[in-house]
């Protein structure tokens, strides 16, 4: 079933909606969840939440990519269930990689007036120009918090060469906000 389908079955309050949902993206969102949880018990219950917030939240948006509109939800249930469950044990590897970028994207300390949407908007733009590999390093690394290993497993890269990558990247997205007019 493709994504209309599923987005149909959602405004018509067809409850088959959930299981084409789980059937489609349940092993995507349950691999997102993961990565920040390291616990089945808990990466299945943000899941399901997963489902329970599409439910709620589609009417009446009707999403133009609805793998991003779902993966955006379980990642942000699985990292509020991560501060709730780890509020001062947080990962190592998410606590590595939230400081990596927190030297090159703008809060509201150093850029006031810049809201989330707008420095989202300016990252996108960013990567859009990027090499896809580039792009989708950075990607895993910052959105789905993959590990430097399984990143370099992924793209049969040396773990030296992915992190020399985020490196450069983090660069070239600091300047290009310096050029954007954000001091950091």
């Amino acid at each position: 079933m493709d994504d209309a389908e599923i987005i149909e079955l959602f405004f018509a309050r067809d409850e088959r909606a959930i299981a084409e949902t789980d059937r489609k993206y349940g092993r995507l969102c349950f691999r997102i969840a993961e990565n920040l949880l390291h616990s089945k018990n808990d990466s299945d219950e943000c899941v399901n939440d997963t489902y329970l917030a599409v439910w709620n939240r589609i009417l009446p948006v009707r999403p133009y990519n609805f793998t991003a509109f779902i993966c955006r939800i379980t990642r942000n249930l699985s990292l509020k269930k991560l501060d709730a469950l780890h509020a001062k044990k947080r990962s190592a590897d998410q606590t590595v990689s939230i400081s990596e970028l927190g030297e090159t994207i703008p809060d509201d300390r150093f850029a006031p007036g810049i809201g989330d949407e707008e420095a989202g908007r300016l990252i996108s733009v960013f990567l859009r120009g990027e090499k896809e590999l580039n792009r989708n390093v950075f990607i895993r690394r910052y959105w789905f918090f993959d590990s430097i290993r399984s990143i370099a497993e992924m793209y049969s890269l040396s773990e030296n060469n992915v992190k020399s990558m985020l490196f450069r990247t983090r660069s070239r997205l600091r300047d290009y906000l310096k050029k954007e007019g954000f001091d950091l």
